[in-house]
């Protein structure tokens, strides 16, 4: 069980800011076009968090041209460079699923004030 827990400890990311629930992000991936590769920055609110340590993931939704996008990324995934915290926001659940059924302003979330 140590040497599990030894391998988990070197696959984990030193540097990743704390992702809440609620907060708007932008998330630097890595995607691979043929041989090229280059970055594509997904900005959305984390609707939920899930596991922890090395399985950790948070999902990312936005609104793109009327339809309603949800990412899963990997927090220590290797194809994540990073993530900017845009605002933080100010919630009462664990779980934003209720968001996908709102549309326009009813969709947003308050901010937390610092």
């Amino acid at each position: 069980m140590d040497a599990l827990k030894l391998i988990n400890q070197d696959s984990l990311k030193e540097k990743m800011p704390e992702v809440n629930i609620g907060d708007t992000v932008k998330v630097h991936v890595k995607i691979k076009e043929g041989e090229k590769e280059r970055i594509q920055i997904f900005e959305g609110t984390v609707i939920s968090k899930k596991h922890g340590g090395v399985s950790e993931t948070f999902t990312v939704r936005r609104l793109s041209h009327g339809v309603g996008v949800e990412r899963v990324f990997p927090i220590h995934s290797p194809n994540i460079t990073d993530v900017q915290i845009v605002r933080r926001g100010r919630v009462r659940r664990a779980k934003l699923y209720y968001l996908r059924d709102r549309v326009g302003k009813a969709a947003k979330v308050r901010e937390k004030i610092r």
